[in-house]
């Protein structure tokens, strides 16, 4: 398994309820590739997005599935998944 972080930026004005479901559809994405989720912290407002950050645990092979995936939710505007050295 190789380490990866995953940025994603919502909406600055994103409700609770928002980041809530963006988590829990990262939670399960790692599930389900049988990875290991860190613990997500919640960077706050920073300009124009709200910021979330996933430490990540998966199969080199995983990573292109995670960017898929989040590429295609609604609520979330950008995303960075980079691998750890």
């Amino acid at each position: 398994m190789e380490k990866y972080e995953l940025t994603v930026v919502l909406d600055a004005r994103a409700t609770v309820a928002k980041k809530k479901k963006v988590t829990e559809t990262v939670e399960k994405m790692v599930t389900l590739l049988k990875g290991k989720l860190g613990k997500v912290e919640d960077w706050g407002v920073k300009e124009n997005g709200l910021y979330l950050f996933f430490p990540l645990e998966i199969e080199k092979s995983s990573a292109k599935m995670i960017t898929t995936k989040v590429s295609q939710e609604d609520d979330i505007r950008k995303y960075l998944l980079i691998r750890k050295i």
